[in-house]
Order: structure tokens, then sequence, then C-alpha cells
């Protein structure tokens, strides 16, 4: 989400006594085959063995190198009012598969995570639009946490629109039904892209021709608003506050 062209990973596994070796090597496995896809090998790692109960099964963490192209400058500080404010695709999709499992809750269609690497999608971007200003990642918090540390983080409001925000049916059924907001549902597979209004529909056009932006939209655009609020139009004519979210909708996953 800085724009970088990612080269290298490190793994570290942390391994509570007596996990067990199949399902040790289904993660490995899975994991040497997403490396694979991504294009980004993982080269090097550590493992630590804890004792029994102290280490709820697996933990791993991932550290990752890579090297940013020169003029590129993304962060989290330069939205500017005026700007306009895009998302890759349909929001919630992880959060909400991941719950349903977790829950064992049984959807007349089945939820998938969407979880991707985007830095192919983020290199097609810059391609043709160089000076995003801001690219982030809305994962825990979903997209209402990102974008209030975006307005916190540039000092501005962001409004959007809720006609405009693409949510699949199945995920915004399952969301009323749990009475959850899929606006702070948990994405793997997305990202949010601020630029100045005259580069937007470039920048759409381009994220639309992507595989992993074809459903992308402009959502909302980055106001004046010393209160750094975010706020949304509703699809019935009204306003809303969208504000941070008072503890989690799902337990932690990364």
């Amino acid at each position: 989400m800085a724009g970088a062209r990612p080269l290298y990973l490190a793994a570290g596994f942390i391994l509570e006594e007596g996990f067990a070796l199949a399902g040790l090597e289904k993660i490995v496995i899975s994991m040497a085959a997403a490396s694979a896809k991504a294009g980004v090998p993982v080269v090097t790692g550590d493992t630590k063995v804890v004792e029994r109960g102290k280490g709820d099964g697996v933990f791993i963490t991932t550290t990752g190198v890579g090297v940013i192209p020169d003029g590129v400058n993304i962060s989290g500080t330069r939205a500017r009012p005026g700007d306009k404010v895009l998302v890759n695709g349909f929001i919630g999709d992880h959060g909400v598969a991941i719950l349903s499992k977790r829950e064992n809750l049984k959807f007349e269609s089945q939820i998938r995570s969407d979880s991707a690497a985007l830095h192919g999608l983020v290199a097609h971007m810059l391609e043709h639009v160089l000076d995003i200003h801001v690219l982030r990642d809305p994962t825990r918090g979903g997209v209402a946490a990102t974008l209030n540390e975006i307005a916190w983080q540039s000092g501005v409001g962001i409004h959007l629109h809720e006609e405009d925000i693409p949510i699949r049916l199945d995920v915004h059924a399952a969301c009323e039904l749990l009475g959850l907001d899929p606006l702070y549902a948990a994405n793997e597979g997305k990202l949010i892209a601020i630029c100045a209004a005259d580069e937007a529909q470039e920048l759409l056009a381009a994220m639309r021709a992507h595989e992993l932006g074809r459903d992308a939209a402009i959502i909302g655009e980055v106001r004046a608003d010393e209160n750094r609020f975010v706020t949304m139009q509703t699809g019935f004519g009204g306003a809303r506050i969208v504000d941070w979210i008072a503890g989690e909708q799902l337990p932690r996953i990364c």
C-alpha cells in the first residue's frame, strides 16, 4: 500500500507444543502456493515452540521487503479536499466468510473470502496514475475504520455515498441478519485509493481493466472538515456519521 514492488518475504512460526504436524504441513503447503502465485518468494524464517496451552495452536508473522519506484509518494497524510475515494470491489466478503465458518452459519449461497495479493493491481494503477495520494487496505475495522484513520492523518473529512459502495447482496443480507455493518467488516483483497478529482476517472478505468479491480467504484470524496468526520449519504437520502467502531465485530484474524 506504499506502492512498492515486493521482493522477498520472511515467515516466523510460533508453535504450541503438541500442534499436529499434519496441520503444520497443510499451512506450509498453502503458504508456498500463495507465495508462488504472487511471485514473491519466502526466503527465510524461524520457528519457536512454546509450552502446551501457551500458544493457541500456531501464530505466524511475516515481514516483506520491497522497492518503491521513483516518483511514487503514497501516504495517509496526502488526502486533500476535492479528492475522490475509490475502492477496487465488493466489501465485507472476508469478514462475513470467516464469521460464517467460525459460527457454523449456513446461507443459501456460499460467501467466499476475497483474499488476494494486490501488488499487481497497484503496479497497474501506478502505470496510469502515478500521483495516487493514498492507498490503504481496509482489513481490521473495514472501510469505516480505514477512512477514519486517513481522515485523522490528513486532517480532512470524508463523505461517502451509500448507493455507490459495492456490497454483495448475500453479504448485505448476512450482515442484516447478524446485526452487523458491512462498512466495518474485514477485507483481505480490497484497497482504498484516493486521488485528485481530475484523475479519478482514469484511475477507475485502470482498476476496472485489471482482474482484481473489475468491480471498482468511486464511493466518495474528501472534504475540508476540521472535525475530521467520516460521513455518508444514505440510500434513503439522509446522512449519518461513520464513526470509529467500539470493540470488534469479529475476533482478531490478523
